[in-house]
Formats: C-alpha cells, structure tokens, sequence
C-alpha cells in the first residue's frame, strides 16, 4: 500500500509539472498510469479504465478548483464565455460517464489511445488563428460545444482544456484567457462526471478494492490530486521559458507516448 501511495504521488507530480509546462491537466498521463498499478491492488481487469478515467477526474476536481481560484482572483476567467458553455459542459460531463460505463474496458482503453493520438496529430500539424486582443465569445453555439467537450472528457479522463482552449482561440480569444476559462471549465466537467461515476448507475460487474466509491479509488485520486497542485508552478516557470513551436512539439510527442502506452496495456 505504501508503495502504492508512493507511486500516485509520483504519477501526480509528473502529471502536475506536465500540466504547468504543456497547459494542460495531465489527466491523460494519470489514466495511463493508473491503468497500469490499479491491477496489483485487485481491480478485476474489465473495470481497470473505468476505475483510472473516474479516478483521474476526481483528481481534477480539486486540481482544477485551486486554479480555477487563482484565475478568478486575476480577474482572468471569461464569465459570460462559461456561462453559454457550462450547461453543456456539465451535462456533457453526465453523458460521457454514463456512456463510459457502458463500454467494455477493452473498447474504453481504445477510444482514449485513439484520442490522445489524435490530439497529438492535431497538435503537432495544427495551425492557429491570430487573436482579437479582448475578445469574449457568446455565440449560442457554445452550448453544444461544451455538450460536445464534456461528453469526450468525461470518457477519457480529462478536464477538457486540450479541446477548450482549442476552441476558445480559434474563437479570436487572447490564449491566457482561453487557458484561464478553460481552468473553470475543467471544474465543471470533473465535478458532473466524477459525481456520476460515484453513483455508477451501471455498477461494475466485479468488486472494487476497499477506498473504491463508485469507480473511483479515494486514495489515488487524492495522491495524484495533492502531488499535481505541488509540482504544476514548477512546470509553468520552465514554460514560460521555452518556446511556442517547442512547447507544441512537446505536447505531441507527449500524447504520442501516452496513447501507445494506454493501447499496449491491452
């Protein structure tokens, strides 16, 4: 057990200086490893990603909620922005935990090392669009794109900032409001879809280790929450000296690993 607890707290500082360095959760790097030790504390091999994609966004709630607090207290957060998009978002959240649960752990592990290399080739071919200084979106459009976010983070695990500040930017907004209103949106999707894979409307079919409530192992997600909130400042000093064309090569390389580790724990 100890081992155990020393292995999540590594697993979240990695994920916490990831996260500052690439700008986002580390959500992805937290599933992948997860995935990995969950079997050695006894969780029966057809629910190990179910139990490391709840366990990852129970983590986030409270990574996400110290920066999102931050953010707010910048004044960086775009309110009217995450008002059109938290309906969706949280929504999202229910829908994507319900319909993870759903799926056999076999299909679960593929879908998200097919998004994680997704998102590596998008970053690492994608282009951005040149921002309007002080822009704030409000199109009615942002309902169903939040729909839209919350639904695929709640599958894979994360808060959603690689598919928000994406959107946000692409929208002409500055992208250190994109991340700060992605920060506040990250909440929202963690809380809806963590509070649904407590509740496990479709209970797992085998029993959970003693800490599991719902799909989500307490012990880890606290470990990797507390360990991430430590090491992101860390991250986000050394990006802050790096380069945007290596932060994004980076990023992508990083997506890369993770995908094919997720796809060969199969």
């Amino acid at each position: 057990m100890v081992f155990n607890l020393v292995l999540y707290l590594l697993v979240g500082a990695t994920a916490g200086f990831l996260g500052g360095l690439l700008g986002i959760g580390g959500g992805l790097l937290i599933v992948a490893a997860l995935s990995f030790t969950l079997p050695a504390l006894g969780v029966p091999a057809s629910e190990v990603m179910h139990v490391s994609v709840a366990t990852s966004l129970a983590g986030i709630v409270l990574i996400a909620a110290a920066s999102t607090t931050a953010q707010l207290r910048r004044r960086a957060v775009m309110l009217p922005t995450l008002l059109r998009l938290a309906p969706g978002l949280v929504l999202g959240g229910f829908i994507g935990a319900h319909l993870a649960q759903l799926m056999s752990g076999s299909v679960l592990r593929w879908v998200i090392a097919g998004f994680c290399l997704f998102m590596a080739w998008r970053m690492a071919f994608g282009h951005r669009r040149e921002v309007r200084e002080e822009h704030v979106p409000t199109s009615t459009w942002l309902l169903p794109a939040g729909l839209g976010i919350g639904t695929v983070s709640a599958i894979v695990g994360i808060g959603g900032g690689s598919l928000t500040v994406p959107l946000l930017v692409t929208l002409g907004v500055k992208p250190v409001r994109a991340v700060a209103t992605s920060s506040a949106a990250g909440l929202l999707i963690a809380l809806a879809s963590s509070i649904s894979y407590m509740l496990a409307l479709h209970a797992p079919t085998l029993p959970l280790p003693t800490g599991a409530l719902g799909y989500v192992y307490l012990p880890a997600a606290a470990a990797t929450a507390i360990a991430s909130m430590i090491t992101a400042q860390f991250g986000v000093r050394l990006a802050h000296r790096l380069s945007g064309p290596a932060l994004k090569r980076m990023f992508a390389a990083f997506l890369l690993v993770v995908g094919v580790l997720i796809a060969s724990g199969g």
